[in-house]
């Protein structure tokens, strides 16, 4: 099995809205690190899984909506606890609508809102 994957950062700001949150209820920045694995048994002709160019384009792309926007205000999020579990399910339901993706058969999302805490999201292809 091949993986490639890319990574990006980005800041977002939020505020969960569980009952009790503590801290995390009033609203506050993340420096996210987002990073997108594919994967899948076969490379095309040229040797690649991926073209690492266009998976870059089209993460940047994706996490250009969510850069400097509080997810609270973002439609996906509406009635939703902007969760990083849920963050990342969106960035990776975002990111396969904006990839060309023939080769790979799986996709992984991980967020990491901090240097100890991240959450991913992952399907077939």
């Amino acid at each position: 099995m091949y993986r490639v994957s890319v990574r990006r950062d980005l800041i977002a700001q939020h505020y969960l809205t569980v009952p009790n949150p503590g801290p995390e209820g009033e609203l506050h920045s993340h420096a996210f690190t987002v990073e997108v694995e594919l994967s899948g048994p076969e490379l095309d002709e040229y040797g690649y899984l991926v073209d690492i160019d266009d998976v870059k384009a089209a993460l940047d792309a994706t996490l250009s909506r969510y850069r400097d926007e509080t997810m609270n205000e973002l439609v996906e999020f509406a009635g939703q606890n902007p969760s990083v579990e849920r963050f990342a399910r969106e960035v990776c339901e975002r990111f396969v609508e904006a990839a060309s993706l023939d080769a790979p058969q799986h996709v992984s999302v991980r967020v990491w809102e901090d240097d100890v805490a991240s959450a991913t999201y992952e399907t077939p292809l």
